[in-house]
């Protein structure tokens, strides 16, 4: 999950931004209009990394409840942004499997390669709007030596 941050606007709305994703600024009505419209922002984001073949970042921790504070004590002239986490697809995350490919220095080419695909196998697995088999995205993170963990939390 991306940290993402909502400033009040002049025009009653919240503006989101996403410091680990700088190109992701988008709006909301209220929080839960925001944290949709990041999560989408965030999506077309690293779609648009893996198009451009660029490295997607890891996202930031989340600074401890008390740390936040603090820090926000010591800044009183300016109201800092309030940090919130953005979800993404469950399908979204695990494709992003082409982080693993780009740190480890492996093209689509070669990732088609080793797993034995055709290329357009290949580009349609790492597409964040194609819906692939879970199965297809462990066998490339086996490959890639990675393996995918799922897991379930309650809603907030």
């Amino acid at each position: 999950m991306y940290r993402v941050e909502f400033e009040p606007d002049d025009n009653g709305t919240l503006l989101v931004t996403c410091s680990d994703l700088p190109e992701v600024t988008t709006w909301g009505e209220d929080q839960d209009d925001a944290l949709q419209r990041a999560a989408d922002a965030i999506e077309e984001a690293l779609a648009a990394r893996i198009a451009h073949r660029e490295p997607i970042p890891e996202p930031s921790k989340t600074p401890a409840p008390g740390r936040r504070r603090q820090l926000n004590i010591a800044i009183a002239a300016k109201p800092r942004p309030t940090p919130r986490m953005s979800a993404l697809p469950a399908l979204t995350v695990a494709k992003v499997l082409y982080r693993a490919a780009y740190d480890a220095g492996i093209t689509k080419a070669e990732l088609a390669r080793r797993l034995g695909w055709h290329a357009p196998q290949v580009d349609r697995l790492l597409d964040l709007r194609h819906c692939s088999k879970v199965e297809q995205i462990e066998q490339a993170l086996r490959m890639l030596g990675k393996r995918l963990v799922v897991g379930v939390q309650d809603a907030a």
